[in-house]
């Protein structure tokens, strides 16, 4: 019998996570306290059970629940699925603070149960790609690794672009290098709205030399979402936002002669990924771990070092603009 999970949540991001459920067997259950929009779903997944409490559907003996609801009421919701022993996953940002994540986890630890967050691109093929190319070797030692995500889009007004964008590559980041930054810099301008940044460069010093920036702002001429990581042997290119998202491997490196460095230059070559939605792979890993098996991609203890993350860059950007 198919794991059966209930969604909380039928908003902008729930309904994807209620769909892609459904298609693939999964979903057994939606919370929504709007009962307008839950007569809705309930008329496209007559199967689904539907509630308009959680207290409700705690009952119900799901196998596990998915969080989509805004982020403030993340960690009452989670601590409370947590607490009555299901497994759950919990959408970006997991909460609002690194002390409230922490809780989370360790909550999950007493319970014996998954806490797992949705950063959804740690699922996306290329970037598992791009982590297979890494651990096997063929770009050797990491040396430098940066992401611009630049667009003229949605301008928000309750959070700065750095909160809104970023979070997806200090989580690529912390999971493509596995160690976290001993140092955390953040400079950006606040244009359009005082203290709400427009646009923000963020620099990551690691150990063993190992460097990163992201790059992010709203305020941009066109679309641009590009992923660069350089290695001593290799270095590989995703752009996300070209038709095709093309993944390219540069031969490229530096040699030495006699003291001097030189750049070589060998072929470029496009690297082929699987295909597949990183939704639908994020959600399918999560039901794979219905089961209670550990959880080792985007699980809580990864979650809470992009908290505090993203935490130390504010901090410095605030630094910034006050001086």
């Amino acid at each position: 019998m198919k794991k059966k999970v209930c969604v909380v949540g039928a908003g902008l991001w729930g309904k994807n996570h209620i769909r892609t459920l459904h298609n693939s067997g999964n979903l057994g259950g939606i919370v929504e306290h709007d009962q307008k929009v839950l007569d809705s779903f309930k008329a496209l997944y007559p199967n689904a059970d539907c509630f308009t409490r959680l207290d409700d559907a705690m009952k119900y003996g799901f196998d596990g629940f998915t969080v989509a609801t805004p982020a403030e009421s993340h960690f009452e919701i989670a601590r409370k699925i947590i607490e009555s022993g299901y497994h759950v996953l919990v959408e970006k940002p997991i909460t609002m603070n690194s002390a409230d994540a922490l809780r989370l986890h360790e909550l999950s630890m007493k319970n014996k149960v998954n806490l797992m967050v949705g950063h959804v691109l740690l699922f996306h093929p290329a970037f598992q790609k791009i982590k297979d190319l890494i651990e096997d070797g063929t770009l050797g030692d990491l040396q430098y690794l940066y992401s611009n995500r630049l667009n003229l889009g949605t301008i928000r007004t309750e959070e700065n672009v750095f909160w809104s964008f970023a979070p997806h590559d200090v989580a690529l980041f912390q999971w493509l290098t596995g160690s976290y930054p001993e140092m955390i810099n953040s400079s950006g301008m606040d244009i359009l709205q005082n203290g709400i940044h427009d646009t923000t460069v963020t620099t990551l010093e690691y150990r063993q030399k190992l460097m990163g920036h992201i790059y992010v702002s709203w305020l941009h001429p066109f679309k641009e979402h590009r992923f660069v990581v350089v290695g001593s042997k290799g270095m590989i290119r995703f752009e996300d936002s070209l038709e095709g998202k093309p993944l390219v491997f540069y031969d490229k490196s530096v040699t030495w002669d006699n003291g001097k460095p030189i750049p070589r230059s060998g072929p470029t070559r496009d690297v082929r990924f699987e295909d597949g939605m990183p939704l639908t792979r994020e959600l399918q890993y999560f039901v794979d771990h219905l089961n209670g098996e550990s959880i080792k991609i985007s699980n809580s203890e990864h979650a809470i070092e992009v908290m505090k993350i993203l935490e130390t860059a504010t901090e410095s950007l605030l630094e910034g603009s006050n001086e």
